[in-house]
């Protein structure tokens, strides 16, 4: 890395620091966690990509398709949910939690249920979602520390200061215009990888004439996630990523925060469409990027032989650090540090809103306004560090916990999905009953993982099981539990709404897509 490179990496972090002083005035914290609900659906749309497509999904999704054995094209399985998780958002789930005026969503379980359904969510969700940020953290400056030559301590600290000072400053007009150009960032870096990975192959004949045809399959409707098989089949990745991003795009704060934020709903319908349409482009793009880059890796020895065997997401770091000029390669940092650094400010703001709303203003309603956005911004703070922390205690573990959260995250998702739909669809259910459907549902879950195993049963069906029996259970416990419910006014959309329809279209477009990609690739 030369000083031109260090250059842009250094300017980029004083314009965002720049960035969060420029927003640094809210008059309350409703204002610093919600914007003053004054976001647009473009903003907000980049802002929600940006969250989910980190620094892995460059890092290991570009990997995992172009030279991690067992992978490939299948990747794009992941997305094919996204559209209709987008129609249930739009027309059931979030209609509600909007027009209840709430901060946190855990907020709108209190009202229905009680305090310990809030508490108990809310809590899991802290966890979580600062484990998942650490880890995420730590990956992204490991492998830049070990194929740059940049240190591992100033790669963590660097970033995690500069994001924590402008989410500190900004709140959460910080994050969102933040995300959006690191959204733009990122989509930028992706576009030059394919753009030199080609030039490096001779071309796209070139490429086409050197790709592995194992890798071009995306769609495999004989895999069912059941007994010896991978699980990236299409009903299990349709199915069970159906409740996974239900439950992640509607039930997780660092989410449904910006849709919070939208100036009405008709922008969240707006932004819900555009991030449900435009999602699996840039997947694909992605994907196409490790496609490329993981061919020339494969009939280049001088790249491929610099790639660890048991290190495979060095691919695209080794890759930028030798085979892209000056300039070019400090943009492409910032880029990965971007996507890192989104992730980062996204769960900082909303560990800092469940941690203020739902236990400190819980019990000191009387809290002062200005009270409570110091408390806000003290919580940023203190969460950011925590996180950075998180990072460097990562180290030794990290391989392992990387997807160990990902299977934490599916035994949770399905049943805090069914508790928001026992509050959403049955006025009967109390809150006991709903209680003990979450405490079933998760408790399946566990079985289903140390029982039964995810060799039997791929852990991606979690979201599935435990959506069931959290529903299921919270139902039956209505009828044979004593306990009084606390209904909320209906607030849903027509199903038919013109948002719904464009997503539903959208799915049998990406699914075509999908099915002939090796047609049109090979």
């Amino acid at each position: 890395m030369d000083l031109l490179d260090l250059a842009i990496i250094v300017a980029y972090a004083l314009g965002l620091l720049a960035l969060g002083y420029f927003f640094k005035q809210q008059k309350d914290e409703e204002d610093y966690y919600l914007g003053g609900r004054s976001f647009g659906w473009f903003e907000l749309g980049l802002s929600t990509m940006a969250t989910q497509l980190s620094a892995v999904s460059f890092l290991s999704a570009s990997a995992f398709v172009g030279i991690r054995a067992g992978g490939g094209l299948k990747w794009l399985s992941y997305d094919l949910a996204v559209p209709l998780a987008m129609v249930f958002l739009i027309t059931l789930h979030l209609p509600r939690l909007y027009r209840s005026g709430v901060v946190t969503i855990y907020e709108y379980l209190e009202r229905r249920f009680d305090q310990r359904t809030r508490i108990l969510i809310s809590g899991v969700f802290q966890l979580s979602r600062s484990a998942a940020t650490g880890i995420m953290l730590y990956t992204m400056a490991f492998v830049l520390a070990n194929v740059l030559g940049i240190p591992l301590w100033q790669t963590i600290i660097g970033s995690g200061i500069v994001t924590i000072v402008y989410a500190y400053q900004g709140g959460m007009k910080a994050v969102v215009w933040g995300d959006a150009v690191q959204m733009i960032l990122l989509l930028s870096g992706i576009v030059v990888c394919i753009f030199f990975g080609l030039h490096q192959l001779g071309g796209w004949e070139a490429f086409a004439s050197q790709l592995d045809p194992d890798r071009l399959q995306a769609i495999d409707f004989s895999v069912w996630g059941l007994g010896e098989d991978d699980g990236f089949g299409f009903w299990p990745m349709l199915l069970g990523g159906f409740f996974l991003y239900a439950s992640y795009y509607g039930c997780d704060q660092s989410e449904v925060q910006r849709a919070l934020s939208a100036r009405d709903y008709g922008t969240v319908r707006k932004a819900l469409l555009f991030n449900g349409v435009a999602r699996f482009p840039i997947t694909l793009a992605y994907c196409l990027m490790g496609l490329i880059v993981g061919t020339f890796a494969l009939s280049e020895p001088a790249f491929g032989q610099q790639i660890p065997a048991d290190h495979p997401d060095y691919m695209m770091p080794i890759f930028i650090a030798n085979y892209l000029p000056s300039g070019i390669r400090g943009l492409l940092l910032v880029a990965i540090l971007a996507a890192a650094m989104s992730s980062l400010s996204s769960a900082v703001n909303s560990l800092s809103a469940t941690t203020v709303r739902d236990f400190i203003v819980r019990l000191r309603p009387q809290t002062p306004a200005e009270a409570q956005l110091r408390y806000a911004k003290w919580a940023s703070l203190g969460w950011g560090i925590a996180c950075i922390g998180i990072a460097f205690l990562a180290g030794g573990i990290a391989k392992t916990v990387v997807e160990a959260i990902n299977k934490i995250g599916s035994v949770f998702y399905g049943p805090v999905l069914a508790t928001f739909l026992l509050a959403l669809l049955s006025r009967r259910t109390h809150p006991l009953a709903a209680n003990v459907g979450l405490v079933a549902g998760v408790g399946l879950n566990l079985l289903l993982w140390l029982v039964v195993g995810e060799e039997r049963l791929f852990w991606i069906w979690w979201n599935l099981t435990g959506t069931a029996a959290t529903f299921l259970v919270g139902m039956a416990a209505s009828y044979l539990l004593p306990g009084l419910s606390r209904p909320v006014e209906d607030g849903s959309q027509p199903f038919f709404s013109r948002e719904a329809l464009i997503l539903l279209l959208w799915f049998f477009v990406i699914t075509t897509v999908a099915i002939n990609l090796p047609g049109w690739l090979g």
